[in-house]
């Protein structure tokens, strides 16, 4: 007898009565109305199975500490620096995990079973790299936490640099990143990426670098992640996360910069809320919006992803884990709105960060991990458009989460007593 069995679903690829039998955790069989016993049944009345949704970019560590010590009053990237810098002294262990568990919280309940979170390694004490590894280890039931070795103060700029990030890695953070475009010159920042990159070739890690999150069209560091990536052989293991100079960059030298990105097989992560939010504060008009080229890098056959980056903390006072909504913004600030585009954006918060995260068993074939959100949508363009609610995340077969349907009660005289926010033909 199968553990579950979901019947009646529409999948992303357009696949409709599907049925999906899960066994002892993974995905037995996924086929047309398949009919067997079953200890638990599930009818998705024709609506969006998904894979859960995944963020390839996140700072868990600072995360819900909005207005500690104080807020961001120029709504800057540097100001948001400097405001953690003010916060890390105050910081304490248990404040860092419980705020932590309770963004996973929020996670969960939005369908978020996998993200990949920079830790901020400038501290020589580890208290956010161990705060950190306890909180991978106690939600490591439902939600795949990757953490990344991030020296945000600049790994040359900040004294120690080197030797924190090394001990963090030593104690278990999964991923090497770096910040070339914070270190002193742009030649330290060069060395960074080099120095980096050497140091996950030798370790065997991935790599990813917030890198070129800036308004300036000079900062070029993409360009040195990308030849680092192809001279150390680390092809399809290397990330640049943010690339918002790109945004300003001459067309003629992106034309050139593209065909190398896509030699080294780098993937990105754009992080369109914090993006938009956060580049083109110095412009009068028109300003920049700065979020990277996504529909470029995705046609020069590279890996993009799009990420919530930042909650409730110094650098965004807004977010709550939807990845939805991130996909949405994304959607509109790229201009991305045919079809396929749209679908593309629902892809970079599902299988393409999936795919960054090297995430094992991840996907709706047979072998898969039975990992599931059942939308309130009957395609991944509806579940942008509505924001869908949630109805049901599984976890490994078993239910985690559910959240009631989305309806309205009308007063119209003549007129049906209810909706619900599904398109209708």
């Amino acid at each position: 007898m199968l553990d579950l069995l979901i019947h009646n679903a529409t999948l992303p690829d357009g696949r409709k009565n599907m049925s999906v039998a899960v066994q002892a955790g993974r995905i037995a069989e996924v086929t047309e109305g398949l009919m067997a016993p079953a200890s638990e049944v599930v009818d998705a009345g024709g609506l969006l199975l998904s894979t859960p949704f995944v963020d390839a970019h996140f700072h868990m560590d600072a995360t819900l500490s909005l207005g500690l010590p104080r807020l961001n009053a120029s709504g800057t990237l540097l100001e948001g620096i400097a405001l953690w810098g003010e916060l890390k002294p105050h910081l304490t262990f248990d404040a860092l995990v419980q705020r932590a568990l309770a963004y996973c919280d929020w996670a969960v309940a939005n369908g978020l079973l996998a993200i990949r979170s920079h830790v901020d390694t400038s501290d020589a004490s580890m208290l956010a790299v161990e705060a950190l590894l306890a909180v991978k280890k106690q939600v490591a039931p439902y939600i795949d936490l990757q953490l990344v070795a991030f020296p945000q103060d600049g790994v040359l700029r900040s004294k120690g640099g080197v030797d924190n990030l090394k001990k963090a890695l030593s104690l278990g953070v999964d991923v090497v990143g770096g910040i070339p475009h914070f270190e002193r010159t742009m030649a330290d920042g060069a060395a960074s990426v080099k120095l980096l990159c050497e140091l996950a070739a030798e370790q065997g890690k991935l790599v990813d670098m917030h890198c070129d999150e800036s308004d300036d069209p000079l900062s070029r560091h993409i360009e040195t992640l990308a030849f680092e990536a192809n001279r150390l052989g680390l092809h399809g293991r290397v990330t640049g996360s943010h690339l918002t100079s790109m945004h300003s960059m001459d067309n003629y030298y992106v034309s050139k910069l593209l065909p190398l990105m896509a030699e080294a097989q780098l993937s990105v992560v754009s992080n369109p809320l914090i993006n938009i939010t956060l580049q083109g504060r110095h412009d009068t008009y028109p300003k920049r919006r700065g979020m990277t080229r996504v529909p470029e890098i995705m046609a020069a056959g590279m890996t993009v992803a799009f990420g919530q980056d930042c909650c409730m903390d110094p650098w965004y006072s807004m977010g709550s884990g939807d990845m939805l909504e991130v996909a949405s913004m994304g959607l509109h600030v790229a201009q991305m709105t045919s079809q396929a585009a749209m679908a593309q954006c629902f892809d970079a918060v599902t299988q393409n960060p999936a795919r960054i995260l090297h995430l094992e068993g991840y996907g709706l074939e047979k072998g898969c991990n039975a990992d599931f959100v059942l939308l309130q949508a009957q395609n991944p363009v509806e579940a942008l458009r509505l924001k869908a609610t949630r109805l049901k995340v599984w976890r490994r077969g078993a239910l985690v989460a559910q959240t009631p349907a989305r309806t309205a009660t009308l007063s119209l005289a003549g007129r049906p007593a209810q909706t619900s926010f599904l398109h209708t033909k």
